[in-house]
Parts: C-alpha cells; sequence; structure tokens
C-alpha cells in the first residue's frame, strides 16, 4: 500500500507538487496543511498587480476548496505545524499528533527585515511573499483613496519589480538600499546603473548607498531615518530586503540545515527517512536557486520518486526574466565568483558576459534590446545544476 503524503506549504511549490503526484497516483491520501488560505495563483503575478489594478481575488484562480475538490487531497487551511517528530513520524498542530507516512516541506521562504518596526508604525509598514500580503498591502492602498507614496527598501528583484508596478499603477515609489545600483545580486553593476536610470526617467526617487536606521511615527505618515542623516515620509513602507528558507522546523527536528535551507541530495531527500523538501526551503547539493524554473523542475522530479520511479532533480541554464518594463532586464547569475564580466553595447542596451579564468561563459546579464539574445547565450552557459 502506497504511504500516505504530507505537504507542509500550499504555495506553488506544494501545490505543484500535489498536481504531479495525483497525475500519477489518482487514490493516494494526500494532506496539504498551509499557514495562509491556500488559494491557488501564480505567485508572479503578487508583482505585476497594481499596474494592471487587480484585486486579490482577481490572483486567485481557484479557492482552497476547489482546489481540495479537483485535486482529491485533504487542505488544512490557517493552520500552523509547531513540531516535527521523525522518529515518530508525527506533526504536531497545537493540540493535535498528526501522522505521516512521507513527508515533504515546501514551507518556502520569508522576507527578512533589517531594521525594528515600531508597533506605532507597523500596520503601514508591509512585506509582500504571498497572497494574503497582496491583500494586506491592496487594502491599505484602497484604504487611502488616492495614489499613495510608498517607500521600498530594497533593490534586488522583488524591490525593483515592486518598484516598478507601483510606478505604473500611479504611486509615487522612493526606492532606498545600501547597494550602488538595483539588483546587485543579477547584474554587474553599468548594468544596474542602466535600470537605475530608467527608474528615474519614470519618476522614482532612487537614495541608493543609504541604510535605513530606523522608522518613525509621523503622525498619517511613516518617517525614514537614513544612515546619513537625512529622513524620507511615505504614506507606507514595503520592505523587499532578501528572503530566508523557512528551516526553523526542520532545525528543531534534527534535519541537517545550513543558511540556505535544509539540505538535501539531488532526490531532495532530507537527512531524515521520508521526509523530503522542495522549492525555496530547499538547498539542494548546496544551491538554493529561488527561482520559478527550477521550482517547477523539483517539483517534477519529486513526484516521479514519490510515486516509485527515484529521479535526481536537475536545473537547465534557466535566465531569470525580470519583470521591469522599464527596461527589460534578464539575468543568469553565475552560480560561482566569475573572474571578470565583459561587456557589450551602449546606452541602455548591454550585454555582460560572466567569464571564468579560462574565457568561458558561465552567466550574462542583458538589458534593453539586448534581451532577445536570452536563447542564444542560455544555450553556451552550463546547467545551474547538471
Amino acid at each position: 500500500m502506497t504511504a500516505p503524503l504530507t505537504i507542509i506549504g500550499s504555495g506553488m511549490a506544494g501545490l505543484g507538487l500535489a498536481r504531479q503526484v495525483r497525475a500519477g497516483q489518482a487514490e493516494r491520501p494526500i494532506t496539504l496543511i498551509t499557514a495562509d488560505g491556500g488559494d491557488d495563483y501564480s505567485k508572479p503575478l503578487l508583482s505585476t498587480g497594481f499596474a494592471k489594478r487587480l484585486p486579490p481575488a482577481r490572483l486567485a484562480s481557484r479557492s482552497a476548496l476547489e482546489v481540495a475538490d479537483q485535486l482529491g487531497v485533504v487542505m488544512r487551511t490557517h493552520s500552523r505545524v509547531e513540531a516535527l517528530d521523525p522518529d515518530a513520524r508525527t506533526l504536531t498542530l497545537g493540540a493535535e499528533r498528526l501522522p505521516y507516512g512521507e513527508l515533504v516541506l515546501a514551507t518556502g521562504a520569508a522576507p527578512v527585515a533589517p531594521f525594528a518596526i515600531p508597533e506605532a508604525v507597523a500596520e503601514r509598514v508591509f512585506t509582500i511573499n504571498d497572497l494574503d500580503d497582496y491583500r494586506g498591502f491592496h487594502g491599505a492602498l484602497d484604504a487611502l483613496g488616492r495614489p499613495a507614496r510608498i517607500a521600498i527598501v530594497g533593490i534586488g528583484l522583488v524591490g525593483c519589480e515592486f518598484a516598478n508596478d507601483l510606478a505604473a499603477g500611479g504611486h509615487a515609489v522612493e526606492l532606498v538600499a545600501p547597494e550602488p545600483a538595483p539588483l546587485p545580486r543579477l547584474l554587474p553593476e553599468p548594468l544596474g546603473h542602466a535600470l537605475g536610470e530608467a527608474f528615474v526617467a519614470a519618476g522614482i526617487r532612487l537614495h541608493t548607498g543609504r541604510t535605513v536606521r530606523k522608522l518613525m511615527d509621523r503622525g498619517s505618515r511613516v518617517g525614514l531615518g537614513l544612515d546619513d542623516g537625512a529622513s524620507l515620509e511615505a504614506d507606507l513602507v514595503l520592505v523587499a530586503t532578501g528572503l530566508r528558507p523557512r528551516s526553523e522546523l526542520a532545525a528543531a527536528a534534527g534535519l541537517e540545515v545550513g543558511p540556505a535551507g535544509i539540505h538535501t541530495d539531488r532526490l531532495l531527500a532530507t537527512s531524515a527517512p521520508g521526509i523530503f523538501a522542495l522549492g525555496d526551503v530547499a538547498c539542494v547539493d548546496g544551491l538554493n536557486a529561488m527561482y520559478v524554473q527550477p521550482l517547477q523542475a523539483g517539483a517534477k522530479a519529486l513526484a516521479r520518486t514519490l510515486t516509485g520511479t527515484p529521479t535526481p532533480v536537475r536545473y537547465g541554464p534557466w535566465p531569470v526574466l525580470v519583470k521591469t518594463p522599464l527596461l527589460p532586464v534578464v539575468s543568469l547569475p553565475p552560480t560561482v565568483p566569475p573572474a571578470r564580466w565583459r561587456l557589450e553595447g551602449e546606452g541602455q542596451d548591454l550585454t555582460a558576459f560572466a567569464e571564468d579564468e579560462d574565457g568561458r561563459l558561465i552567466g550574462f546579464a542583458l538589458t534593453g534590446g539586448c534581451v532577445r539574445r536570452k536563447v542564444e547565450l542560455a544555450r553556451a552557459a552550463p546547467p545551474l545544476l547538471g
């Protein structure tokens, strides 16, 4: 008899895995446990919804009840797993001890705030990492009844995508970060500056090389005190300073974890028998790739493993398409620091080749009209995880 499957997390990883397993095993008992509402939605839409003026209901394609009915699974929403016992194969949810057969941890990653958030302004400071977060931020914008001034802290992927989206939605955006140019993990500095120039031309105010020291209550607004003594004011603050894998449950249970998440092998198996990790929480053979394509590849491979065909996961040379229509950006960040970045192009149409000591291509970055080269260069680049 096939062991019942329990999945913790109902994001793209958890739901994607449930679909894949159900396609291969029509009768297997599957339970999904999620701390949020369990609605089925596409996470990439979170950073495009404000320009399109999409209410939260438009982002959800199916409710949790509809998902449960269509997949034939048990959905336990707004439920938090407090403890995991790998020896007894049980989960603790409040006073309940829930047994599992095989377990998949698809708990994702949580936003990290690098400063304290005073209680007086907490209702005006947001992170957006799931549909419930989007609902909260969308509601705060609606309550203002007018275009807002929004301070975004962080100029990585999330910060830049939301800056573009909110500016396109008619809001005034202040973008604050200590790095010298946008997308520091994806672009060499000259390409980052090109994106920054496109932002400024669209009315987004950049405060690069600046750290937020504190948040202050300024009546109807939030004050942001910067490290150079200057201050900004905003109606709302969006914190986009990075994500940390939600690996606390696994760590407390004695599984092998590290700063990049729960350690797994290529089969996505953790250090505990019968327990697997998938998506943003998983550090697969030393690599955590928090992007959609690696997540989907992991779900497909793990589903085959769980249905009887052990399948190591492989990640191809998949470029990241950044959702910044003000200046199109594509990046295949190298998995190791390059010996050099070699640049071609002019203006905002730039190509950057990440090369090793022998001049071999190990990654690339493209802006503007050069993004059309993404397929050509991806074919020449090594896989993220071969």
